[in-house]
């Protein structure tokens, strides 16, 4: 059935983050009925229910939360990405941002000699060890900001061998040797920094584990910048997906609006990246899902696309935390199955429709 009215895919979406945001503060290691009782009845033992409202209001709705605002990045700059390469399979990290801010993580880790490797360790064991995470704040802003830098530097870097963005090919290619390259330079790096592995490997699996009120407000400060530019440029890509000639015939400035979808690409991206880590399908799945059930301009994808994004991040991270509880499984890898049965099912109808077509 296709969903003709954008207000109503709207309320959808905003419903379900709602109901999966409610889900998201019931689950964890502790479980929630546990916390009920302490919440319910606070006089009677004000420790437990101070530990309730600790584990609640500062670990998780902060990470429920920043689980959506992350996903509703990584959505938006799907969005971006399709539009921009006007290739449907196009994802955020197809200009090394990726690749970026692994290796400003990998480079910290190596000068900090695996200090992050408590870190890594305490996320990748379901992340309840709060102790561990508040006596390792500047460690996890140090990987943070080098997360974000990298990314911001690996798209400068594309931007610099493609001679710009006048050429959609030669962006995309120069974004692919960039990720190719700088992701070899990471694997070099934790060669020689072999305690850096098992914090590496939390980033590169992606967790919300550590999503603090300061990132959520971060993340939403930013989404909320990114959906009011992607607005704004939204016509650029309408017109992109009509082809060059027609782009320019509209009287598009093209290269500093492409400059500024490049941007919002690498800004939506750099900053999702830098708090979550490295979490595949979002991005390239959620503007997909949109399109399978609303043909609308880019403008509106963007911003549909993000809150598709958001869903997506928020289930799949609630999921990642219930199904082999107390431990959990990283986001990450959680998202990747799911993102690659869907995608494989999409093949498989698609492939299915043009052999019918054909005959």
């Amino acid at each position: 059935m296709k969903l003709r009215s954008l207000s109503f895919l709207v309320g959808v979406l905003a419903l379900l983050s709602l109901a999966l945001a409610v889900l998201g503060v019931c689950v964890g290691s502790a479980g929630f009925e546990n916390l009920i009782g302490p919440l319910l009845h606070p006089d009677v033992d004000p420790a437990a229910t101070a530990m309730a409202q600790q584990i609640v209001g500062e670990i998780r709705l902060p990470r429920t939360l920043g689980a959506w605002t992350a996903g509703a990045l990584l959505g938006l700059a799907g969005a971006v990405a399709q539009g921009l390469f006007r290739n449907p399979l196009a994802d955020p990290y197809l200009l090394g941002s990726a690749s970026g801010a692994s290796l400003g993580v990998a480079l910290t880790l190596a000068v900090l000699g695996g200090g992050g490797g408590m870190l890594g360790g305490s996320m990748m064991n379901g992340g309840m060890a709060v102790s561990v995470f508040s006596g390792s704040v500047l460690v996890r802003l140090g990987l943070t900001g080098a997360a974000f830098v990298g990314a911001v530097l690996a798209v400068l870097l594309t931007l610099a061998l493609s001679k710009g963005v006048q050429h959609t090919l030669r962006l995309l290619l120069a974004g692919v040797v960039v990720g190719v390259v700088l992701g070899a330079a990471t694997q070099m790096v934790l060669l020689f920094s072999p305690d850096s592995l098992q914090a590496m490997q939390a980033f590169m699996l992606g967790s919300t584990a550590f999503v603090g009120w300061t990132a959520c407000a971060l993340m939403a400060g930013v989404w909320v910048l990114c959906v009011a530019a992607g607005g704004l440029l939204g016509r650029v890509l309408d017109g992109l997906s009509l082809g060059e000639a027609t782009a320019h015939s509209l009287g598009l400035p093209l290269g500093s609006l492409r400059i500024a979808l490049v941007g919002v690409l690498a800004l939506a991206t750099g900053t999702a990246v830098a708090q979550t880590g490295l979490i595949a399908f979002v991005g390239l799945a959620a503007p997909h899902l949109v399109r399978s059930v609303i043909k609308t301009t880019h403008g509106r994808l963007m911003l549909l696309a993000s809150l598709m994004g958001g869903v997506l991040l928020m289930a799949a991270d609630t999921l990642a935390r219930w199904l082999i509880a107390p431990q959990e499984l990283p986001v990450g890898v959680l998202t990747a199955v799911l993102g690659g049965g869907y995608l494989l099912w999409l093949m498989r109808r698609n492939s299915r429709g043009f052999s019918g077509g054909g005959q």
